[in-house]
């Protein structure tokens, strides 16, 4: 043996073997720090490392057989030992082993200090989810991958100040091929979360993995394989360990996310209703309500299935015309959102149904103002709590707060629509018309298809006296009621009386019952005064949604002088925020 070892000596093998390993990491460190920034799949980093460790044994054996002599590379048995070589040899491979070395102690100093420089910085406290990959084979099971991943941002949500993109944003990137680092960079995160799940029978198989967005290297990963009973189980554990593999001092004392008791078919069902609520259309939100039933006919104290039932009810008034069938709606809804809050008082979005059944439904709006303001306090990372929160508090004549709400919906959900919407909203509401176009501009280009996705681009441009961006705007907006009074607005401020009396007739045609305070609009601002009084009362009494815009809305300006105004102010029982 020591003649063996003698001859690894002489050979240089010992040495070979430390260059080999020291340019290997300084490969395998290039790989996953610049790779990511070329947008460089991560498969070729898992090859650049294989490869280096496959590499090793065929370069001993390169090294046992071959000499590296001031003349070239030569075959040992080649060389005559009564020269110098094996002593020169060594010391231009000590040379390059220095070399080496010193390239990879430098970069290990620079990527100490750029990571601690980042850990220092809110920006690690930061996570995307983005929706779990369904591997079952069964498209049917999809509801069940996107269920699960919308539950991990629920659970993020509840550690300590740990920043969690919301739903809306996280899902813009199902199905992509964009890398982790442009992902990190929309959404201004730090780490991403992805996985898969399988589902079989009574059994799923769940695949996780914490990356560093900027590299796409992995922080943890792990793979759980459990029974359905046990999911909600599975779900806190990732959350923690995901809490863990961030490294913060913040979640040092977290509280780990509840873990409900709830049967394995309410959770289905409860999986399946938000499948159906995310696509909105009123057909799939009655679907979802059905998909609700079913959960708390299983689960009678499921809390979470009872808000958003509520929820998803309010959303139904909205777009029906019936003020019976309305009210009867808005009553079930508010019964089930105490009904949430009863079952679980810490639960945010318990308090978010029942302060927008009380404020839109029961026109309670100091109640509603509260409970909303409370479900804002419990989860600092809901998006949809914020955003409401805003409508509220604009409703309310606090514009600065709600302003700082709708930017906190913003904030939490980047990439969400209807959170640029109602920040566009706010602003419009106080006229910062560069702003407000700005948001509203954004919003289309997020979800062009979308209802008002071109509305409050029509409204900044007639209160700017725009009529060409006011006409080209309005004919681009989807919803047909909303398009008719954009179109008899733009039409207005262009001059065409008989084409705005055309619009103005197709809107009262097709949304007498519904769009009252639509057609209210358009007369305030043609002037016609008593006419948007008129269908201002029609409003009032059929308990349309758009009346609470009565004590901002720009486009009503031309009325606040009448007394009519502020007896229906007073009766709508909403602040003047002019006194």
């Amino acid at each position: 043996m020591s003649g063996f070892l003698g001859e690894l000596q002489r050979r240089n093998v010992h040495r070979a073997a430390l260059f080999y390993a020291g340019a290997a990491w300084l490969l395998v460190q290039i790989a996953t720090q610049v790779f990511p920034f070329f947008d460089i799949p991560n498969a070729t980093v898992r090859i650049v490392v294989i490869a280096v460790v496959v590499g090793f044994p065929f370069a001993m054996l390169f090294s046992w057989f071959y000499e590296w002599t001031p003349q070239g590379i030569k075959l040992e048995s080649e060389i005559d030992r009564s020269e110098s070589v094996t002593r020169q040899t060594g010391k231009t491979m000590d040379r390059w082993i220095i070399a080496v070395l010193a390239l990879a102690v430098v970069l290990l100093v620079a990527n100490t200090v750029v990571g601690g420089k980042r850990a220092s910085g809110d920006i690690d406290r930061s996570v995307a989810v983005l929706p779990l990959i369904n591997e079952s084979g069964d498209p049917a099971n999809e509801y069940f991958s996107d269920g699960l991943s919308e539950e991990l941002i629920t659970a993020l949500a509840q550690i300590g100040d740990l920043k969690v993109i919301g739903r809306s944003s996280s899902f813009r990137f199902k199905g992509g091929a964009e890398g982790s680092r442009v992902i990190g960079e929309k959404l201004g995160v730090a780490t991403l979360l992805e996985g898969t799940v399988r589902k079989q029978g009574d059994r799923v198989r769940i695949v996780a993995e914490l990356i560093n967005a900027a590299d796409g290297r992995a922080l943890w990963s792990r793979s759980y394989d459990r029974e359905l009973k046990d999911i909600f189980a599975v779900q806190s554990e990732i959350a923690s360990a995901v809490a863990v593999a961030l490294k913060s001092a913040l979640f040092a004392t977290a509280p780990k996310p509840v873990v409900p008791e709830i049967k394995v078919d309410a959770h289905n069902a409860y999986l399946q209703a938000r499948f159906y609520w995310q696509r909105f259309s009123e057909k799939d939100l009655v679907k979802a309500i059905q998909y609700y039933d079913e959960a708390i006919r299983l689960e009678p104290a499921y809390a979470q299935a009872y808000a958003e039932r509520a929820e998803t009810a309010i959303s139904v008034a909205d777009l029906i015309a019936d003020s019976g069938r309305k009210a009867g709606i808005y009553a079930d809804a508010l019964r089930d959102a105490r009904k949430a809050v009863e079952l679980a008082p810490e639960l945010a979005e318990a308090h978010a149904a029942l302060g927008w059944a009380l404020f839109l439904g029961n026109w309670q709006f100091s109640e509603g103002l509260a409970e909303l303001e409370r479900s804002a306090q419990l989860s600092s990372s809901n998006a949809t709590a914020h955003k409401l929160l805003g409508r509220v508090l604009m409703y309310m004549g606090r514009f600065p707060d709600a302003e700082a709400a709708a930017r906190r919906a913003v904030e939490i959900d980047p990439l969400m629509a209807t959170a640029h919407l109602a920040l566009a909203r706010v602003l419009f509401t106080m006229e910062r018309l560069d702003e407000a176009d700005a948001e509203a501009r954004k919003a289309a280009e997020l979800q062009p298809g979308s209802t008002s996705s071109h509305r409050w681009q029509v409204f900044v441009a007639v209160l700017r006296g725009d009529g060409e961006t006011a006409l080209r705007e309005a004919q681009l907006e989807p919803n047909e009621g909303f398009r008719l009074c954009s179109l008899a607005l733009a039409q207005a401020v262009r001059g065409d009386r008989a084409a705005s009396d055309a619009a103005l007739a197709q809107l009262i045609a097709m949304g007498e019952q519904s769009l009252a305070y639509q057609i209210a609009e358009v007369h305030a601002w043609r002037g016609d005064k008593d006419a948007a009084f008129e269908w201002l009362q029609r409003a009032y009494d059929s308990h349309d949604g758009g009346i609470l815009s009565l004590p901002s809305d720009p486009l009503l300006k031309g009325l606040r002088s009448d007394p009519r105004y502020a007896e229906l102010l007073a009766k709508l029982g909403l602040p003047d925020p002019g006194q």
